[in-house]
């Protein structure tokens, strides 16, 4: 379970994150929603400790964040930035067994290798297994960063906007994919734009504006029309579709 207390941060003489403290429900998919420049993806990055925070703290298990040794923290945490820089002439399954570097220090053994190749199964990426990532879509990378990152195999996973450049078949297959491991006891927290994703997947929302938690509930609570509409300034509507919640633009 992680939590921030009373968290502060400003960058370049502009205030990010203002007086933030949530907690993220353990084993649980939790999605983090609000406008551009609302500082989630920031809020993300305090949480894994890219990015220190001027006041407050962050709390993993118990723990602050930052007693965490470097490689003992990548056992417990895993993050999925929104734009991450990697070698071009690397192949896919390289990529994706870096996951278990934190684990086996780069002497692989055949459980190893089950968790790449289950990794590579679920991401659909057998068949892309020996491309270099300079050949792939920006939505085969983005699988195969996915992956990566699922080997890591943490209780805390952090992804930020993790369906960029997904199509429609491969962001319902991670949407799954995340409810199954969550249902195994990880903990997830996501950036979202999609409210219909959140609205179906996520049990716990986080929403924010303004660098502030603008408000914080289970998924029935927060996606209500009248708060969102208020928290993304133009009118949405949310609507009941078959038992489930799907949110309108009007």
């Amino acid at each position: 379970m992680i939590k921030t207390r009373d968290i502060d941060l400003t960058l370049d003489g502009n205030q990010i994150l203002k007086n933030v403290s949530i907690e993220l429900p353990p084993g649980k998919v939790t999605a983090l929603i609000g406008p551009n420049g609302a500082g989630k993806s920031t809020l993300l990055h305090t949480l894994s400790r890219l990015q220190n925070q001027d006041n407050g703290e962050v709390e993993l298990a118990g723990r602050l964040l930052k007693d965490y040794a470097f490689d003992e923290l990548a056992r417990h945490l895993s993050i999925l930035r929104q734009h991450s820089t990697i070698g071009s002439r690397l192949r896919v399954r390289d990529l994706v067994a870096f996951g278990r570097y934190p684990h086996n220090k780069g002497r692989s053994t055949a459980a190893d290798d089950d968790i790449v190749n289950r990794a590579l199964s679920d991401f659909d990426l057998d068949d892309l297994s020996a491309r270099f990532l300079e050949t792939l879509s920006g939505g085969q990378r983005q699988r195969a960063l996915l992956a990566m990152n699922f080997t890591q195999a943490t209780d805390m996973v952090l992804l930020d906007e993790p369906l960029n450049n997904l199509d429609l078949r491969h962001a319902r297959l991670l949407m799954q994919l995340i409810r199954q491991h969550a249902g195994k006891g990880r903990t997830f927290a996501l950036v979202l734009h999609d409210l219909n994703h959140a609205a179906r997947h996520a049990d716990y929302i986080i929403a924010m504006k303004n660098g502030e938690i603008f408000k914080a509930g289970d998924t029935a609570t927060v996606l209500d029309s009248d708060v969102l509409s208020e928290l993304y300034d133009t009118e949405i509507r949310m609507v009941t579709v078959e038992g489930g919640l799907f949110a309108l633009t009007v």
